[in-house]
């Protein structure tokens, strides 16, 4: 049974990315275009990995992180930060947010898939 993968992004062009990068690699896909739909549908979804974009209009990716961390059925899901941010005070306070791994956008398609792989293992 393929793995389920969660994407939270609000933009059009990277949500179809990494949906069909994901895709492409057999993983089952759940696209979540208003992050205030994540946290519910995660619930319902059940995803094995969450792919989160941290700059989204409404709820912020680093709120939507805490909500799932405190949230017994959600925190052992493991969650990939996506952003534009690149500093590394951001990385430190999207970590310190509850976020597994980190990818700086533009991204690396190796490096996201190789980021995906091994949240997947862990």
């Amino acid at each position: 049974m393929a793995k389920r993968v969660l994407v939270v992004e609000d933009n059009e062009l990277n949500l179809k990315l990494f949906c069909d990068l994901l895709r492409a690699h057999e993983l089952a896909v759940e696209p979540v275009r208003d992050g205030r739909e994540a946290v519910t549908l995660a619930r319902e979804f059940r995803p094995d990995l969450v792919v989160m974009d941290i700059q989204m209009p409404h709820v912020t990716g680093l709120e939507l992180i805490q909500q799932m961390k405190l949230d017994i059925s959600l925190r052992a899901i493991p969650i990939m930060a996506v952003t534009a941010y690149s500093g590394r005070e951001d990385e430190e306070r999207i970590r310190a947010a509850g976020a597994n791994a980190y990818v700086s956008k533009p991204i690396s398609l190796a490096r996201f898939m190789d980021e995906v792989r091994a949240l997947l293992a862990a």
